[in-house]
């Protein structure tokens, strides 16, 4: 499997905690790529694949430690993924150095509700919008609260360009619940978001992976029947054979 960003910060984190983050189901004993009880563990079927966008995640104070979180996901797909801790004082300096890198075009994906200046949603194809440079996709990684903190409380971030998502559909995912039902995981939201950019294979195996993931997280928390035979993972694991965009 490949370690990536997100593998990363979560091991400084830990490094430098002085104190453990008890998340519901603490008891159990995950993988520490995955998340996911070392009896159900994924990492061996992380996708493959390339694609011709860049990722970068910006994530709350404790978004990091929380098994439930699908923004790893986004990375274990996209291959050039960027995840910085969120400080609203002292922002990272390569974060910086990032959003002025020439060869990229950042972009915030948000829901327009919380954009006060309309001239900054991007109102055109994205890939057109991009003229030529590789799309730096920019995810505010947490909950909700959380992330309209972030993108209220962000000075570096109020200049660049916002890309909304309005989804017509209720979210899928089960393992966190928001008071707004339209409000979608971070992996689903990134999911739509490659389709708009015409990055159907990498929208579709994220997606999938998505699927994946929640079924065998839920398995280690269920105390109901579920399926041992994991259908979401095994459709994932047949569309990367077949490895042809949906």
């Amino acid at each position: 499997m490949r370690v990536h960003a997100f593998h990363h910060l979560y091991q400084q984190r830990l490094e430098k905690s002085t104190k453990p983050f008890n998340a519901r189901g603490c008891k159990v004993i995950r993988c520490q790529y995955c998340q996911v009880s070392q009896t159900h563990c994924i990492c061996q079927h992380q996708p493959d694949i390339e694609s011709d966008v860049a990722v970068m995640l910006l994530v709350s104070e404790n978004e990091v430690f929380k098994p439930s979180n699908t923004g790893r996901l986004i990375l274990d797909t996209v291959k050039e993924g960027y995840v910085y801790q969120w400080n609203r004082t002292e922002p990272d300096p390569q974060m910086l150095d990032l959003l002025e890198d020439e060869r990229y075009q950042p972009i915030v994906v948000f829901p327009e509700d919380y954009v006060e200046d309309p001239a900054r949603l991007i109102d055109e194809a994205p890939r057109s919008f991009c003229n030529g440079k590789k799309p730096l996709l920019i995810f505010l990684d947490g909950s909700w609260r959380e992330a309209r903190r972030i993108f209220r409380k962000s000075p570096y971030l109020d200049r660049l360009p916002v890309l909304s998502i309005s989804p017509q559909v209720v979210s899928n995912y089960v393992m966190r619940r928001s008071d707004n039902e339209q409000h979608l995981a971070t992996a689903e939201v990134a999911s739509l978001v490659l389709r708009e950019l015409d990055e159907h294979l990498v929208a579709n195996t994220l997606a999938l992976w998505f699927e994946a993931f929640k079924e065998s997280y839920l398995l280690s928390k269920s105390r109901g029947k579920m399926d041992e035979q994991r259908p979401a993972l095994q459709a994932f694991i047949a569309q990367t054979e077949n490895a042809s965009p949906v």
